[in-house]
């Protein structure tokens, strides 16, 4: 896995002349050469006269060729292309590309950046002015419509001098890949939340209820209402005082975040509050990241399996800043594929790694089918050794059509197949749930509050 920055670098070239030809007539030589045609209007008289017309257009073609020479060599010009941010799905970001203008004479250029229809519907055209020895800049603005390895390449160059006859054509070499990912702000924004969260209910959790945990912190004197078997006869006998162990949330337990990436998970969401649809694979991603900077917080190993028909990603067991950072990039590399998942391969390639008792959390879907889906029988296979969170993304539209109540025939067709779709799922569910999975159906944009949630109540119940 090949990290990359998340604010990509800069790229810089020299200019070089473009194709075999690499020169231009611009409007002004064509206007000139028409303005010749002027003579043959006393050419009617004096048919001697047409020489006029030749001279004239010698003089523009003799005009055009000094306006050439003129021009800089392509090789005195530089060009560099600077990133302001990292690149975030659906948020809009800013591309810089310079003109370091190396000669004596000045400049106007149009500026072509080869960018991918993933970050622009077109390709920007930039226009700069530079004096000589001058470095002039234009900014044009891209949206990520996907996570993932993103290639931009040349920079086309087509300038000409302040007289306006003729333009140089020349192109420099900025190839470079970037990489998208997942909503940062939105994954920190979560985390935020679980600090302030726990910090509003630290009275609380001082309190130590039964199944708040039984990692030993610390001895305290007994108090009225303490449960009579955390009393640490050892420490009394000591201190001749009844004294009561504290216990703590268990720490440095074990957490496997498993992404399906499936054809289920291609299918688009559209949500007003965001620029672009987006699929079920990119809020399984920013769920994925923001519970794992959670879980993190929390002192706990994350680690990560994303797959397909093979696994796409796996990042071993790790907490701390640098492991969150291997987790972005690898998050941000999981593409949705057009074919069902192997969810029977990612469920061995887990068991395999993890051997301990953990808690799996299953980002998914499911097809509503007559027999019970693959991913269902595998997460249930794992609750003997596991605990399993296992979340499938509904689709908001099939949720508003069986609320809807039908205006038409077509419609009431419509809602009976959307309601039976629901149910059937709804029945899924609950036999995971009498299985011991914890199962959840959420709308993607619900999904990574609620999956902290659900991640936050395991934590407290001491449920692993």
């Amino acid at each position: 896995m090949t990290a990359l920055p998340l604010i990509p670098l800069e790229a810089q070239a020299r200019a070089l002349p473009r194709g075999r030809l690499p020169f231009g007539f611009l409007t002004r030589f064509y206007a000139a050469l028409l303005l010749g045609l002027v003579w043959l209007i006393p050419a009617w008289r004096d048919p001697r006269l047409i020489s006029g017309l030749f001279v004239w257009d010698g003089l523009v073609i003799a005009a055009w060729l000094a306006d050439w020479m003129r021009l800089p060599k392509p090789e005195s010009l530089e060009i560099r292309r600077r990133w302001s941010k990292a690149l975030l799905l659906a948020r809009p970001g800013g591309v810089t590309i310079e003109l370091a203008n190396g000669s004596g004479a000045a400049i106007r250029a149009v500026l072509t950046d080869e960018t991918p229809l993933t970050l622009r519907d077109e390709p920007p055209t930039l226009e700069v002015s530079a004096e000589p020895g001058a470095d002039v800049s234009a900014k044009y603005e891209v949206i990520p419509r996907e996570r993932g390895d993103q290639s931009l390449g040349r920079v086309y160059v087509r300038y000409r001098s302040f007289l306006g006859l003729a333009e140089r054509w020349a192109v420099a070499d900025l190839a470079q890949r970037v990489r998208v990912h997942t909503d940062l702000n939105r994954a920190g924004q979560h985390a935020l939340y679980v600090i302030r969260s726990r910090q509003v209910d630290m009275g609380r959790r001082h309190k130590r209820q039964k199944g708040l945990g039984r990692e030993f912190e610390s001895l305290r004197d007994y108090r009225e209402g303490d449960d009579p078997r955390d009393i640490s006869w050892a420490a009394t006998a000591r201190r001749h005082e009844l004294t009561t162990r504290v216990f703590q949330v268990e720490r440095s337990q074990s957490v496997w975040i498993v992404v399906d990436a499936g054809r289920l998970l291609r299918a688009q969401v559209f949500d007003a509050e965001r620029p672009v649809p987006e699929t079920k694979l990119d809020y399984a991603v920013e769920a994925a990241l923001s519970l794992a900077e959670v879980a993190v917080q929390f002192g706990d190993k994350v680690g990560l399996v994303a797959y397909g028909r093979s696994i796409q990603q796996s990042v071993g067991l790790g907490h701390g800043a640098m492991h969150i950072r291997l987790l972005v990039d690898a998050l941000a590399q999981v593409r949705a594929e057009v074919s069902e998942a192997n969810h029977g391969r990612a469920a061995r390639a887990l068991l395999k790694a993890q051997s301990r008792r953990s808690l799996i959390v299953w980002l998914t879907d499911f097809a509503e089918t007559a027999t019970t889906p693959e991913v269902i029988e595998y997460a249930t296979q794992m609750t003997r050794r596991h605990l399993v969170v296992f979340a499938a993304m509904s689709q908001p539209d099939l949720g508003e059509l069986a609320r809807r109540i039908p205006q038409s025939e077509e419609e009431m067709f419509q809602h009976a197949a959307a309601v039976e779709v629901v149910e059937r799922r709804e029945l899924l569910i609950r036999r995971l749930r009498e299985r011991g999975v914890l199962a959840v159906d959420l709308a993607p944009g619900a999904l990574a509050g609620n999956l902290v949630n659900q991640y936050l109540e395991v934590k407290d119940r001491a449920l692993l």
